[in-house]
């Protein structure tokens, strides 16, 4: 060493042994009479934010009974009161880590000069610092600053200002907080590794009891792993975690609150941790399980999305929160949509999303997938939000004839019980497109010709007199493009689709999801994209449904039509509380009359009789001996990619979809219910596999304890009759 090296050192000695002295009055004549104007300030306002700032706590989902299905946190802490320490925990932290702690007032000033002597003079690094102090630099590390690596660099730099700092804080903390507290608050505050935070969470993970349950053994593992928790993990470094247990034991005997005897077995003992790592739960939806993982994450996107709340709060929160799930719904759904498709079959996605219909609230009570939700590829998992989320971009094919319907009834253009044509194809002198499809007309302008369009191989030319209702059940393209010349444009049907609840995948690209390649302006809303632009009508394809869809908006449209007309946003918040138990308000769209109450009615009407004999899902609702008044419609989109059946009585409604998802070419080929793939030529309708998943849970789920309730009847204002 220099010796100008050694002179500012002595000198800085000499500084610190004078702060030192004062600081020993601190007891004596109190914090205030020392510490100048500014330093308690600022002291008073870390210690303001110690109060004001509560630690991060794990929040936890609930189904609708109040049974917990998920937790979602950043740090894994259960709190415990003064009362749940025991003397073995109490005494072990002490032994190692603060022998004279119920001697002292904060600081330990003997302890703090001598490593203060010992790190200026390049002897071993040492600490000193008391329980208290380790509470301010904890608190501050793993809750104020938490999320700032600046700050937590700075509160735990090595230098003399911040244990100065820290040394006043811990003054101040010991006039305001017993010993008791003291030592509960570090407990809750303190890490032991692997996100496990606080004596409660450490008990639980690290030998599965409860903290006023602790051995000796277990308390001196535990108190020994605060010094460095990572080095001295028990899993990943046994003999380290051993050496530290047995090192606290002996401290323990030192402070004599352990017989050498005992301690000298307590060696002996093996260490008694849980087999293959900490016992916790998963830290977000992935605890929910395979089947109620999709809800999970529902809830989650839509309270980051509704409440205001950021992804910090709700994961450090406390809160509970009350989801709609019933759970046996829930599986219902999730055991019919994998009896259709197997959950490991590759490229193909079917789910089902279910709601209760309602003037006040449309509450979403299962949300399930063929997939199970999880992060393992292989075994047929995934993340991605398949029943609420627009995942399906192939569309929900003809479904979206309900809003074609919808918006003629609206506008007066023909009535439910109006006869209609059923051509075998139609070509349309309002909408045009690029390719000559099933005509070659052109309209006057380069390489435009008129839209044309023809029905399904499959479809039965119905009585040249059939009734819109008619053509609900049998789903004649033609006969729904012609009602879009008769409109004028699209635009009437898409604000028809917006108001009846395609609010998020209308007025996004593709909702989130992946990109639509028939958008050729990204940067518009599908509305925009599809609807009409300057003197364009729009796509006349629009009614056979090719748009990117979500499959809970779409079971939103049937809740919507049984409810009267009334729209509410699909919700899977039944409460919340904080970590107080005080309500927290849950900001919510308004539900509103999307349209009339007799046009809902009638055209609830109108989609009466799909799974009756001639309607397109009437041998999927025979399969499994349907029996109850229902609404309903089937989609199939172009090339057999994607197809749906969106339906619902009284008391729940619902939506369920078939289609490609990750990749694969061709289209879906349906042999029968477990043998849906992906093939060169598909032949799934929606009157398929989607139609089976649907009436295969319904049935299950609207067993002999739901009443059997009827339809409402049409308002002669929509019925029209006869011919046009």
């Amino acid at each position: 060493m220099r010796k100008a090296d050694g002179l500012f050192k002595l000198i800085g000695l000499c500084l610190l042994a004078g702060v030192l002295v004062a600081g020993m009055l601190f007891p004596v004549v109190g914090a205030a009479g020392v510490m100048s104007n500014q330093a308690s300030e600022t002291v008073e306002k870390t210690s303001s934010d110690l109060a004001d700032i509560p630690p991060p706590l794990v929040t936890t989902v609930t189904d609708s009974t109040g049974k917990p299905i998920a937790t979602l946190y950043s740090q894994y802490r259960l709190p415990i009161t003064e009362n749940q320490i025991n003397e073995a925990m109490k005494w072990a932290l002490v032994s190692v880590e603060d022998k004279r702690f119920y001697e002292h007032h904060g600081v330990d000033w003997q302890g703090t000069l001598r490593a203060a002597v010992s790190n200026s003079t390049g002897a071993d690094t040492q600490g000193a610092s008391t329980l208290t102090q380790q509470l301010t630099k904890n608190y501050l590390i793993n809750v104020v600053y938490r999320n700032d690596a600046i700050g937590q660099k700075k509160a735990q730099e090595q230098s003399i200002s911040r244990k100065l700092k820290e040394a006043r804080i811990a003054i101040q903390l010991e006039t305001k907080l017993s010993k008791q507290q003291i030592l509960a608050n570090y407990l809750n505050i303190v890490e032991f590794s692997r996100q496990i935070f606080g004596v409660g969470a450490a008990a639980h993970a690290y030998f599965d009891t409860t903290p006023e349950k602790l051995t000796v053994p277990q308390a001196a593992l535990l108190a020994g792993l605060v010094n460095n928790p990572i080095n001295n993990d028990p899993w990943n470094h046994p003999d380290k975690a051993t050496a530290r247990r047995n090192l606290v034991l002996d401290r323990m005997v030192d402070n004599k609150k352990l017989a050498k005897a005992d301690a000298d077995r307590f060696k002996a003992e093996p260490l008694g941790v849980v087999p293959d790592g900490p016992k916790k739960p998963p830290a977000n939806c992935i605890g929910a399980g395979p089947e109620a993982g999709f809800f999970c994450q529902y809830v989650e996107d839509y309270l980051l999305k509704s409440s205001g709340m950021t992804k910090d709060q709700l994961y450090s929160g406390g809160y509970t929160i009350k989801s709609t799930l019933d759970e046996r719904a829930n599986h219902e759904a999730k055991v019919s949509a994998e009896n259709q498709v197997k959950k490991t079959q590759p490229y193909i996605a079917n789910t089902l999303s279910l709601i209760k219909p309602g003037k006040e609230r449309h509450e979403v009570v299962a949300l399930a997938a063929n997939r199970d939700y999880g992060q393992n590829q292989d075994a047929g998992q995934t993340t991605y939000a398949l029943p609420a989320g627009v995942y399906n971009t192939g569309g929900a094919g003809s479904t979206f004839k309900i809003f074609t319907s919808a918006a003629a009834l609206d506008k007066g253009v023909t009535g439910i019980y109006s006869s209609v044509d059923m051509p075998e194809t139609y070509t349309s002198h309002v909408f045009t497109t690029e390719k000559g499809g099933c005509s070659t007309t052109p309209t006057g302008k380069p390489r435009t010709y008129w839209y044309c369009v023809g029905n399904a191989a499959d479809y039965s030319k119905a009585a040249a007199n059939a009734t819109l209702q008619t053509a609900l059940a049998t789903s004649p393209n033609t006969t729904f493009v012609e009602l879009e010349d008769r409109l004028g444009s699209t635009g009437p049907a898409i604000d028809m689709a917006k108001r009846l609840g395609l609010r998020e995948t209308m007025a996004s690209n593709t909702g989130g999801g992946p990109v639509d390649p028939n958008v050729k302006e990204k940067s518009k809303s599908q509305a925009e994209a599809y609807g009409p632009v300057g003197n364009s009508p729009g796509f006349g394809a629009f009614t056979l449904g090719f748009s990117p869809v979500s499959g809970l908006e779409m079971g939103n449209v049937a809740a919507t039509i049984l409810s009267g007309g009334v729209w509410c946003p699909p919700t899977p918040i039944a409460g919340v509380t904080d970590r107080n138990g005080k309500p927290v308000p849950i900001k919510e769209a308004p539900c509103e009359q999307a349209v009339p109450e007799g046009l809902a009615n009638t055209l609830a009407v109108g989609m009466s009789k799909d799974d009756q004999p001639g309607g397109t899902s009437a041998k999927a609702a025979g399969e499994v001996g349907w029996d109850r008044p229902i609404i309903g419609k089937t989609g199939t989109t172009q090339g057999n990619v994607s197809a749906a059946f969106v339906g619902g009585t009284p008391q729940l409604a619902g939506a369920a979809m078939t289609f490609k998802f990750g990749g694969g070419q061709g289209g879906i080929c349906d042999v029968g219910p477990g043998n849906v793939r992906v093939c060169p030529s598909g032949n799934i309708f929606g009157g398929k596999a989607p139609a089976r998943t649907w009436f295969g849970a319904m049935k299950n789920i609207m067993d002999a304890s739901q009443p059997v309730l009827p339809l409402p009847g049409p308002d002669p204002k929509y019925m029209g009759g006869g011919a046009r």
